[in-house]
């Protein structure tokens, strides 16, 4: 039996609406997504505020959070590659805690895909605007959604070549920034001296705002990988399921070290961390303006919007994918669920609007049920992985017993590193309601969670129906 292939899944809850969708994702569109996944908006102007907390530390709360990233990561391969399913870990509570888990943790998540997709089309269209002025933002967001949703409403290979060209971008100018900032380290690049260690060490040391400025920085550092959790959706479109989720999985590691941490470790090391322009125009601006890059300013544009675009894309995919793999389940309204021509279509409309809406309230609610809809998506991400950790103690377990020929791909140090992993994410829960900013979030995502559980719980109750024995 190689590694990479198993025997297809025989759960009866298995989603019926896999095998109506294609298969028309190559290897060469999954590892791009997966790729391309991990660099997003996130890391180009989020990481400022991380680093104007942390300063030069920040590099150990990427560590830190990227390490559980990877424990997650690795998590989730283990359950996709045995059970490749487009509702991915929404099936895999449902098969591992109940049909209530199932319903939070993909419900939750549609959330929070369909909010992010509005969040994105605002952010590329105020790029937009800035070089052309005067031409209105909620036309442009309009346009971009018109776009992706023809390009989700075609043929799933469609968004694969979207996102390809958009990764394939990302992962050009996020690599021939790191070779800048190194050359800029050792002292080879033309009109650059080497920095040594005086931003690391100088100006309030390591860590110039102590523990508080880490934890700070390691809050904003979580969130900043969002995205990753993608991949596992897409592979059941793929080809070779199981063979993308486990080659995706096991480049993870340096996916993350060099994107995410190299970034940080490059910027920190060249651009002194309380630079205005770290946490006003973003990190990676600070570094090309520093080097004297001509156009720091309209490169780092184009670089973000096509971040944007292509998160904007695949959260489009993701929403749609996940709302019917809900709808297969008996988790949402039926009319969700039809698929046409390999594709939900039902489901990637009603995605987009929702997401439309939410700009939409931007505009006509910013004082109160905008704040709040943001509020309510904070923590969603890190309620979604505890239903990963706990999923993967049972189903292991589970899947050792019944199907071992299955695990292609195997959680490290099982069940330690699971359990380090849930005791750690209960850590993050408490940094989060020591700070104010992040308190609020933790609140508002905790109420939703609690309205969608009652609704799962009741629903289960009613259908009589309980997980796998």
């Amino acid at each position: 039996m190689s590694r990479t292939s198993a025997p297809p899944p025989t759960d009866a809850t298995a989603p019926a609406a896999d095998s109506a969708l294609t298969h028309g994702l190559k290897q060469r569109h999954l590892s791009m997504i997966a790729l391309g996944g991990v660099i997003g908006a996130g890391l180009f102007v989020g990481s400022g505020a991380g680093i104007a907390a942390a300063g030069p530390s920040i590099v150990v709360a990427y560590g830190i959070s990227g390490l559980l990233v990877m424990f997650v990561m690795r998590m989730l391969g283990e359950m996709s590659a045995a059970n490749p399913a487009s509702g991915s870990f929404s099936v895999h509570a449902e098969r591992a805690i109940g049909p209530w888990a199932g319903f939070t943790a993909g419900w939750s998540f549609w959330v929070l895909l369909c909010v992010a997709v509005g969040l994105e089309g605002i952010g590329a269209a105020q790029i937009v605007t800035g070089w052309l002025p005067g031409t209105p933002e909620w036309a442009w967001v309009a346009l971009f959604m018109v776009i992706f949703l023809g390009t989700n409403l075609a043929a799933v290979k469609n968004f694969g070549e979207f996102e390809f060209w958009f990764a394939a971008l990302k992962v050009i100018a996020i690599t021939l920034f790191l070779v800048l900032g190194l050359l800029a380290i050792l002292g080879v690049l033309p009109g650059t001296d080497s920095p040594g260690t005086s931003n690391l060490t100088g100006d309030g040391g390591f860590m110039p705002n102590g523990s508080e400025g880490l934890i700070i920085g390691l809050l904003a550092s979580v969130f900043a990988y969002g995205g990753l959790e993608t991949v596992t959706i897409a592979a059941a479109e793929s080809e070779n399921p199981v063979q993308g989720v486990a080659k995706a999985v096991r480049t993870a590691m340096w996916r993350i070290a060099v994107f995410y941490i190299g970034s940080m470790a490059v910027i920190v090391t060249l651009v002194p961390w309380d630079d205005p322009q770290v946490a006003e125009v973003g990190p990676f601006y600070a570094m090309l303006d520093h080097l004297g890059i001509g156009g720091a300013a309209e490169i780092m544009n184009v670089v973000i919007l096509v971040a944007l675009l292509s998160a904007m894309n695949a959260n489009i995919y993701g929403s749609s994918r996940m709302a019917c793999s809900l709808v297969a389940r008996g988790q949402g309204p039926k009319v969700l669920g039809r698929i046409s021509s390999g594709v939900p279509r039902n489901a990637v409309l009603a995605s987009s609007v929702f997401g439309f809406l939410c700009v939409l309230l931007s505009y006509w609610r910013p004082e109160d049920v905008f704040p709040w809809l943001l509020n309510m998506i904070g923590a969603v991400i890190l309620v979604v992985w505890i239903f990963i950790a706990v999923s993967q103690l049972i189903l292991r377990k589970r899947t050792e017993r019944e199907s071992p020929e299955r695990l292609v791909v195997r959680m490290w140090l099982f069940p330690v590193l699971t359990i380090v992993a849930l005791v750690a994410m209960a850590g993050i829960f408490v940094l989060m309601l020591r700070q104010p900013d992040t308190r609020d979030q933790l609140l508002a995502t905790g109420v939703l969670t609690a309205v969608l559980i009652v609704i799962g719980v009741v629903r289960q109750k009613r259908a009589g129906r309980t997980p796998d024995a």
